[in-house]
Formats: structure tokens, C-alpha cells, sequence
């Protein structure tokens, strides 16, 4: 019979968490910006000031412990206050404090100084994507999780970077003070990037600010903080930066693709080139709540395969997926995607999955719906 049970507990305990010992890590990052540094500057310092007091509180402790102990024949004073000792332990914790609380609101002032910007962004998080418009530019779009369908149901590998890779990442110039403007169009969401310093929640019909200022080119990731929802692990935050002449070509190649998308909402498009593109915009805006085969997750997501909705008029069709439908699940993609995409998605679940209605929605049909909704 095992006599002490605890001391094996103990010992199994050891055996198995120490083995992972060695991954642990108990200390921030120092981060890539002005602000992550100065945040780290400052827990060093705080933490530093705490180990002194630790040392000077328990050394005292323990030597009293040891040097005046009961065996060496020490006999205990017998007073009940003490005019200097009381001044002493209300004046000293109060400089402590004092001295912690400068480099504090030093810090706390430079976090929150968004002014003199070169950059202007708009951050809208939408369940479950981030949109990113940069204002004055006439560049905006909507970035979504990356990470392949397989990986997230078992089916394949994961990866070095899953369920934190984006098709489009928010790229951003080195050296220049960026200013966020943090919002939400739905549910409250947290837009949140460590190597920055950066957490803003995005609350809707609020906007929050929050700035940063990049050291060096690279691939910096974070993810939604706020609980929002059935797929909020599935909205990373991916920003990559550039040097500033990379940059500039970048959002000069952004701009050109905005004016030709403007000029695919006139083109005369076929039934097979919209169901193409409709294909794209369905598995990276609505399968993971419609599903990849249109089966939907009921009740909460119905099924589009064989739907009403889906096989009915194409009118009720369009409007149901521009204005979504309160009290449901189902959001309004009217000011999330381009006239193209909306057209291009509508007419490809009316032809998937058996559906095979062979008409289409154009382009035009959704300027049109948004020139009257703007009447």
C-alpha cells in the first residue's frame, strides 16, 4: 500500500509540468513601437521597485526571525506606538508611490496623444472581420480570416500561423504616426495588436482612438479580445509594414484597383462570370455560417440549399442579403461588400448546390437598390 500518496502526487506533478517548464515565458515583450517600449520601460521599472521592497520587507523579516529568536534568550519589547516609525511608514510608501507615479502618467499621456497623425484609419469590426478604411485615400477593405477550412475541422496540418493569417492585412509605413479610429458596426468586438501596445474596443456608435508609430518593417499579429460572438476566435488582426517607398506603391496599386472595381459595377457581366466571382465572395464572407455545400448550421443558420430565399424571387433574394434580417443572425452586407461582390454572391447561391435558377443579379440591380435606399 502506497503510504504517502501526496509525496507520489507530488512527484508525478513535477515529472510532467516540469518538461514544460522550459516554454514558459513570465515577462512582456518589449514590441516594436515607441508606446510598446515605453509600457515595457515602465513594468521594468515598477517590477524592479517591487522585488527591492520584497527584499528590504522580507530581510527584515526573516532577520528578525533568526537574530531574535525565542532560544537565544531574546525578550520582546513592550510598546504600543511609535511617533517616528509611524511618520516613517506613512512618508516612505507615500514617496514610493510618488516615484512610481510620475513615469506612469508619463506613459499614460503618450499612449493617449493621437494628435499631429500622418495617417488617419478607420477600424470597424464586423462579426467575424475587420474593415479598414484609410480616410482621405479612397482606399478601404475588409479583412478576413485565411486559415484554411481543413486546418480548423482537424482535417489537415495546422500551421505555424493558424486562425492568425487574413487574406488582405492592414499595411502600414514605417516611421509614420499612425492614428486608429476604433469602432463597431454589430457587436462589441477588440481590436488588439501586443507588438504595438495597442487594445481599443470597438463599440458601436462609439469610436475610441489609439495611435502607434512602427519601428522596423515585418509582420505583426494580434486578434479580437472582446467575446463576440460563435466565431470570434476566427477574426486575427494581421498588419503588415512596409518601408515607406513600398508602402507608397502599395496604396498607389490600392487606389487603381478601387477606380477599376468602380468601373466593374458597369460592365455587362455573364451568368458564368458572376457565379466564378460569387464563388470566392461565398467561401470567404458566408460559409462559415451557411456551410461550403449551402447546408447551413439550422436553426440558427438555415440552409441556402434548396431555400426559399435562395430559389425564390431574386429581388427578395438581393434585398435579404443588402439588408440582412433583424432579430436573426443574419447581417446586412450592404455597406460591407462592393456592388460586384453583393450581385456576384446573390447569383451564385441561386445557381449552387442543385439550386440552378440560371438567372442572375447585376451589378447594376444593386446600384440601383442603393440610389433608392439613398432617395
Amino acid at each position: 500500500m502506497m503510504r504517502h500518496p501526496h509525496v507520489w502526487m507530488g512527484l508525478l506533478l513535477w515529472s510532467v509540468f516540469g518538461q514544460a517548464n522550459a516554454a514558459w515565458t513570465v515577462n512582456m515583450h518589449p514590441g516594436a513601437t515607441e508606446v510598446s517600449n515605453a509600457v515595457f520601460d515602465l513594468h521594468m521599472t515598477i517590477f524592479w521597485i517591487c522585488v527591492i521592497i520584497g527584499i528590504v520587507v522580507f530581510g527584515a523579516m526573516f532577520w528578525s526571525m533568526v537574530i531574535h529568536r525565542r532560544s537565544t534568550g531574546q525578550q520582546p519589547a513592550h510598546f504600543h506606538e511609535h511617533t517616528w516609525v509611524e511618520i516613517l511608514w506613512t512618508i516612505v510608501p507615500f514617496l514610493i508611490l510618488v516615484a512610481m507615479a510620475i513615469p506612469a502618467t508619463k506613459t499614460l499621456i503618450d499612449i493617449y496623444d493621437a494628435s499631429e497623425s500622418d495617417i488617419d484609419i478607420q477600424v470597424t469590426g464586423y462579426q467575424w472581420k475587420w474593415h479598414y478604411k484609410y480616410l482621405g485615400q479612397d482606399v478601404e477593405f475588409f479583412s478576413n480570416l485565411a486559415t484554411p477550412a481543413d486546418q480548423i475541422h482537424n482535417k489537415a496540418p495546422k500551421d505555424e500561423h493558424y486562425l492568425l493569417e487574413v487574406d488582405q492585412p492592414l499595411v502600414l509605413p514605417v516611421g509614420a504616426k499612425v492614428r486608429f479610429l476604433v469602432t463597431a458596426a454589430d457587436v462589441i468586438h477588440s481590436w488588439w495588436v501586443p507588438a504595438f501596445a495597442v487594445k481599443r474596443d470597438a463599440i458601436p456608435g462609439f469610436v475610441n482612438e489609439a495611435w502607434t508609430r512602427i519601428e522596423k518593417p515585418g509582420i505583426y499579429r494580434g486578434q479580437c479580445t472582446e467575446l463576440c460572438g460563435k466565431d470570434h476566435g476566427f477574426m486575427p488582426v494581421v498588419v503588415e509594414v512596409k518601408s515607406k517607398a513600398d508602402y507608397d506603391t502599395w496604396l498607389g496599386e490600392r487606389k487603381a484597383e478601387a477606380a477599376k472595381l468602380k468601373e466593374l459595377t458597369s460592365k455587362d457581366w455573364t451568368l458564368e462570370e458572376l457565379v466564378e466571382r460569387g464563388d470566392k465572395v461565398y467561401h470567404t464572407t458566408c460559409v462559415a455560417c451557411h456551410q461550403a455545400e449551402g447546408q447551413g448550421l439550422p436553426p440558427m443558420f438555415p440552409a441556402l440549399k434548396g431555400s426559399k430565399v435562395a430559389t425564390g424571387p431574386k429581388e427578395e433574394h438581393l434585398s435579404t442579403v443588402y439588408h440582412g434580417r433583424p432579430g436573426t443572425a443574419m447581417a446586412a452586407f450592404g455597406k460591407q461588400l462592393s456592388e460586384v461582390d453583393i450581385a456576384a454572391v446573390v447569383t451564385y447561391e441561386r445557381n449552387a448546390w442543385g439550386n440552378n435558377k440560371g438567372d442572375m443579379v447585376t451589378p447594376k440591380d444593386v446600384l440601383a437598390l442603393k440610389q433608392a435606399e439613398a432617395k
